[in-house]
């Protein structure tokens, strides 16, 4: 029996990845949980196992096709069930001498039957012959009649069909507007859909006439794209491929960005500090395999911060227009990698010291760098940090990774000039960034949130007695 061995999700958010790599051969004997592709996409560079032990009967994909969840990756033969295939044929080849005897004796009993099956045959055939003729000579009777008949249904037919024309005809030049439920009306509208385009079958426009009719048309306008000027006119130029996880995250990017209406929210942290805390506890964190950084102390402060306001630590639901509040809290970690930007998961946050958040994030980004991360290491994020301050910047604006509704992009700390206790004095300033989905969030709760997240960098043991 064969075993179809397929796609599953590399990455929460990821349906399709292209095939780095394909690791085994057509004839070769795997075991289950044994790589068979290697894949990327926007979020991972994973290796899928094998679901299955078996024989490799057929590969169904190759290097640099994309592929989606649930597609075929190859079939397998069961270990089993080749072994039962050959023990079945020695014992056929066994019983191969009687069957063929018993086959004989059958074969001359039927032809005996057979003699007698024409014989009785060849009467039926007559009576059917003799009936045929009769019923012939009835139709000649009554055909005259059903040409008159047919002729008349025809006319009939002819004019239901031109009084159709000429009722969708009326239809379409008076541009009533369709039928449709004060939600369905709601619905279009929130995603950007023109609801006098939509045809239907039924009496009244539905909400999965409107999804369908959205999802078509997302699907036609991600197809279109700008013609490009012939640039080597003005000078030289060079055309480079994308990466396959540079070709995903444009097409993910670009999906996030049509769908989620963004808002964007500024502020600044005085963080001098946090940044003595860090220095004093470098070496016990490097002692633990880690290191200390502002985005170990930040996941610690978010994952306080989304127990606080639960709707940031959601997903939106649009077609059912519900939110889905979520009780664990697992925070994406932004990595810069050769391939592309990677976001593995730090899974129940809200519950580890930040010593271990500063072991795991580092153990994490150089998976994530040496391309070992697996799947379930991209999966389940419910809220992401994105720190650009290492390389610098003053702020920018991360666009929120679906499902999640936020994301925090901090950017390089300055040293400034600023009043304490009205005295004037040299501090370290942070500047944070939130991007959030505005179906889900409004713009107070959006500065709330952020404002708790600046204050809490600058009197951590406040926020934590707050919370």
């Amino acid at each position: 029996m064969a075993i179809e061995v397929k796609i599953p999700q590399v990455a929460e958010g990821v349906e399709s990845a292209t095939v780095a790599e394909v690791l085994v051969s057509e004839g070769d004997k795997i075991e289950k949980d044994q790589s068979l592709i290697s894949v990327e996409s926007d979020k991972t560079s994973v290796e899928i196992p094998s679901s299955a032990s078996g024989t490799v009967e057929e590969i169904k994909v190759s290097e640099g096709d994309e592929v989606k969840v649930g597609d075929v990756i190859l079939t397998l033969t069961e270990e089993d069930a080749d072994e039962e295939a050959e023990n079945e044929d020695e014992s056929n080849s066994e019983d191969k001498s009687d069957e063929k005897e018993e086959k004989d004796k059958e074969k001359k009993k039927a032809e005996k039957e057979d003699d007698t099956e024409e014989v009785e045959d060849e009467t039926e055939k007559k009576e059917q012959e003799e009936s045929e003729i009769s019923e012939e000579k009835e139709s000649e009777e009554t055909g005259e009649d059903k040409v008159e008949k047919g002729k008349e249904e025809g006319a009939e037919e002819e004019s239901e069909k031109q009084e159709k024309s000429d009722k969708k005809e009326r239809e379409k030049n008076e541009k009533t507007p369709p039928a449709a439920s004060p939600g369905v009306r709601r619905l279009a509208r929130e995603l950007g859909v023109d609801i006098n385009k939509i045809e239907t079958k039924e009496d009244r426009i539905s909400k999965e006439d409107v999804k369908a009719y959205a999802k078509e048309d997302k699907t036609s306008s991600s197809e279109t794209s700008t013609t490009l000027p012939d640039f080597s006119q003005w000078g030289e130029t060079e055309v480079k491929d994308f990466s396959s996880i540079r070709s995903a995250t444009a097409k993910n990017v670009s999906k996030a960005w049509k769908e989620i209406p963004h808002v964007f929210q500024f502020e600044e942290a005085e963080i001098s500090g946090i940044q003595k805390y860090i220095e004093e506890h470098q070496e016990k964190a490097e002692d633990a395999g880690g290191k200390l950084t502002i985005t170990a102390i930040l996941v610690k402060i978010c994952a306080t911060a989304l127990r606080q306001f639960p709707k940031f630590n959601a997903s939106v639901d649009f077609e059912n227009q519900q939110m889905i509040l979520k009780k664990y809290i697992n925070i994406g970690i932004a990595v810069d990698t050769e391939k592309g930007l990677l976001v593995p998961v730090l899974k129940d946050a809200d519950k580890k010291s930040i010593l271990e958040i500063s072991t795991e994030i580092t153990k994490l980004a150089q998976k994530a760098r040496d391309g070992e991360l697996k799947p379930e290491e991209m999966k389940g994020g419910n809220f992401s940090i994105s720190n650009l301050g290492g390389i610098g910047g003053t702020n920018f604006t991360p666009i929120v990774l679906p499902p999640q509704v936020a994301i925090l992009g901090v950017s390089r700390a300055q040293k400034r000039p600023i009043y304490k206790n009205d005295e004037l004095e040299a501090g370290t300033i942070l500047p944070l960034s939130l991007s959030y989905d505005h179906r889900q969030i409004d713009g107070a709760e959006g500065i709330r949130f952020l404002k708790w997240i600046a204050q809490a960098l600058e009197d951590p043991y406040a926020a934590l007695l707050e919370a």
